[in-house]
């Protein structure tokens, strides 16, 4: 008997949630939690693990071979975006929105928004970027290609491609081999076969 770890939905059950779109052999893990199926894609060969909250209002958009790791959560009013071959590690916080801090506005979604003051904005993980264990991306985050994020590291901007950063707030530590682009096309050549 497999264990818990194992217990991803059938493709009849992946069927069932009533999702915008799912592509082939996508595994999405019996404990995850997706707000309002109708508006998640999630493309072929993509896995998502246990105790990942998937909740955006305008969608969240997942492409082809694309990890979300345990604990994850992509959550918020704008769109949430990750490209082909992108990957988030266990734990890490995505947000396309966030309550005022500086008190401006009424907080938490109680309060009718005429009187909250929340920071709003999409967010986009582009193809090939990876996202350590333990980040937060704030609304506006964008990664672009392949853009590494280490482990605890907090994200308020735009990255530059193939660029390495840590930290809280990111800061740039160097750039990243591009590698993944070339094992990207012998990969899909050797799926065509």
């Amino acid at each position: 008997m497999p264990g818990l770890n194992a217990a991803f939905l059938s493709a009849d059950e992946v069927r069932e949630l009533g999702l915008a779109h799912v592509g082939k052999d996508a595994l999405i893990h019996r404990l995850a939690v997706l707000v309002r199926p109708e508006t998640i894609s999630i493309g072929d060969h993509t896995r998502i693990d246990p105790f990942v909250v998937l909740s955006a209002r305008e969608g969240v958009e997942i492409g082809r071979n694309v990890h979300v790791g345990a604990h994850t959560s992509l959550t918020g009013r704008a769109r949430i975006v990750m490209e082909d071959f992108s990957a988030v590690s266990h734990g890490v916080r995505v947000f396309s929105s966030s309550d005022d801090f500086e008190g401006l506005g009424l907080t938490n979604p109680t309060v009718p928004e005429e009187f909250r003051a929340a920071r709003t904005a999409p967010v986009r993980i582009g193809r090939h970027a990876i996202v350590g264990a333990g980040s937060v991306l704030l609304p506006g985050a964008v990664l672009a290609e392949g853009t590494g994020v280490g482990a605890l590291s907090l994200v308020a901007s735009v990255l530059d491609p193939w660029t390495l950063y840590a930290g809280v707030p990111v800061r740039r530590l160097r750039d990243r081999q591009r590698k993944p682009i070339a094992l990207e096309a012998a990969y899909l050549a050797r799926e065509r076969e």
